[in-house]
This record gives C-alpha cells, structure tokens and sequence, in this order.
C-alpha cells in the first residue's frame, strides 16, 4: 500500500490514476501520524523548492517522512519531490532540504531553453529494482529548470543531458527519486510505478 503525500504541493490526482490503473493499492494522506499505515511513500512535487519545503514543514511531514525513511519504508520522490531529497537548494536563494542524500540542486546554466519540457533519454547506470523491465536509454517526461547535483556519483541511478549532464534518477538505500515525471511518462513510467510498488521494505 502506497502513501502519497498531500501537502499541497503536487500532482496528486494523476499520479494516483496512473497507480489506480495498474491496480496498485494507495492512498492520499494529509497526515503524518498515518504514514506509519503504509509500507511505501511517494512524495510528489511542483512548482519551486522553498514554498514545497516550507509546506511539507507546516504539514509536520518533514519529520515523519524522515522517520519513516529511517525505518527502512521505500520512498519514492518525484520532480520537486526528488530535489527535497537534497541538502539545499539554490533556487531563489539557499534553502535547506530534507538532507537524505548528499547534495545541492541548482538551475541549468547554459544557452538552451529553460525549462526544460519535454521527452528525454534516460542512460541507467546500474541494475536497480527500480528500473526493471525498463529499457536502457527510455524516454521519460520531463519539466524543471532546476537539477540535483550529486556530492557522491554513486547515488546517480540515471543519468540525462540538457546542455549538461543531470541525475534524472538518485538512489541512495531506500530512497529514489526521480526528476521526470512517471506518471507522464507512457509505458516506462508506468512500468517504473510497478517496480517501486514491489520493492520489499527493508
């Protein structure tokens, strides 16, 4: 059973069609004494950093998702979602994270368009549960100006490139993220929605 976090910030209802149609059981929670409930978490995300960590503090979620992570429960982040995975971020000043995997998240700097919206090729760097059955170089869907830059290359599960090379998907022990958006992502994220689903906890 899959915890979605509502903390006001995320695309919760299309996340939870693309879960509902796989008949993979969730639930939208509001509050962070019922994540203890369910033995998987996805914390969705749009729009910029600040306000997201800010709302998911309010919410007293912060804590609870931490605890919850610590408890060995996968957690999955998703676009915004995945950047809170990190120490900081740079976007619009400097602002901390949820700190469980080691890093910043800073805006593309280069000359193509920003953001960037649209399909784009994902190159997995290792045999992950997260990522089976899913093609090598699969196009995933994509909208953000911002991106993770990683303290440790080993959490990169995925790599893409937009004038740059990106984590597009981190794994550190029972936490990923993903900075597309599976859920937009056809087949691929579909199938990427069904791995987590899968993953035993710890």
């Amino acid at each position: 059973m899959i915890a979605i976090i509502d903390y006001g910030v995320g695309n919760l209802y299309n996340l939870k069609n693309a879960l509902d149609y796989q008949q993979i059981g969730n639930e939208i929670v509001r509050r962070p004494e019922h994540l203890e409930r369910f033995d998987h978490i996805i914390l969705p995300g749009v729009g910029a950093f600040k306000p997201a960590m800010d709302r998911l503090r309010d919410a007293e979620m912060a804590a609870a998702v931490s605890e919850r992570v610590a408890a060995g429960v996968p957690f999955l982040g998703v676009c915004v979602g995945l950047q809170l995975l990190f120490d900081f971020s740079e976007e619009d000043g400097t602002h901390e994270g949820l700190g469980l995997i080691s890093g910043c998240v800073t805006r593309f700097a280069h000359d193509l368009k920003i953001p960037q919206i649209g399909w784009n090729q994902v190159a997995f760097q290792r045999a992950d549960p997260l990522l089976q059955g899913i093609p090598d170089r699969s196009y995933f869907y994509f909208v953000h100006s911002y991106h993770a830059r990683l303290d440790d290359p080993r959490n990169g599960l995925g790599l893409a490139d937009y004038g740059e090379t990106f984590a597009a998907i981190v794994q550190k022990g029972n936490v990923w993220g993903v900075q597309f958006h599976p859920e937009k992502s056809q087949h691929p994220g579909l199938r990427l929605l069904k791995n987590f689903a899968a993953i035993q906890p710890a």
